[in-house]
């Protein structure tokens, strides 16, 4: 699961950036570490999402979805798993996601759901993976209604891209993409309608890669959920 279903020409990338939000906190490393972001979701805070999704422009009837937020324990700090899909998708071809996907009925609940896509997109067994908690749910544009599921996953995993899902998977640090400085804020008259969106663009060893929209937005509203 990704941002915003991507209309033909558009690209994010050449959206102007309206602003940066360098003048919010960062949450501070201590509650990176996986103890405290355990404890952080055994005792929550009182807090309200930032964002709580999209302006509809899909016609169909809502779908709903789970994707897994995986947050990799490195010794050199905590990382975010992430995904690029392939650009033959029918749907957010070619954008940066969490693995996840939609609802099946033989799924018992949403951490299920989260679980048996990671498995089947990039092989992340779960064996390797603990399961935080949820953050609130939050509906795409094209009508998916996601519930973020966040769980720790153990250095040592094995994945297996599944190649028709997905072209490539990476990590980004934790404190990068918790860090509002590295927050930008887009704006556009696009179709017919004002868009509006976050995007996280962070540069690795060899790619630009390009965190935006949904996938943007469940982001922010974890930094919400860390700092409040």
């Amino acid at each position: 699961m990704t941002s915003v279903n991507t209309p033909p020409l558009f690209d994010p990338r050449r959206v102007p950036v309206v602003g940066i939000d360098d003048h919010l906190p960062k949450v501070q490393p201590h509650a990176l570490q996986p103890q405290a972001l355990a404890q952080r979701f055994k005792h929550p805070p009182m807090w309200t999402p930032e964002l709580k999704g999209e302006p509809k422009f899909s016609d169909r009837a809502p779908v709903h979805a789970s994707v897994l937020v995986p947050l990799v324990m490195r010794d050199y700090g905590v990382t975010v798993l992430l995904t690029e899909r392939t650009a033959h998708l029918s749907s957010h071809s070619g954008q940066i996601a969490f693995p996840g996907g939609k609802a099946d009925p033989e799924d018992t609940n949403a951490t299920e759901t989260a679980l048996r896509e990671a498995e089947e997109e990039i092989g992340l067994d779960r064996h390797f993976v603990e399961v935080l908690g949820s953050l609130p749910i939050y509906t795409t544009g094209s009508a998916y209604i996601v519930t973020p599921v966040v769980a720790l996953v153990h250095a040592n995993y094995n994945m297996r891209i599944n190649p028709h899902e997905v072209a490539d998977a990476f990590e980004v640090p934790l404190d990068f993409l918790m860090n509002p400085a590295n927050h930008r804020r887009h704006s556009v008259e696009w179709a017919g309608s004002h868009r509006e969106w976050l995007s996280m663009p962070y540069h690795d060893a060899t790619n630009e890669r390009f965190i935006w929209g949904a996938t943007a937005g469940m982001l922010r509203n974890f930094y919400r959920f860390l700092i409040g």
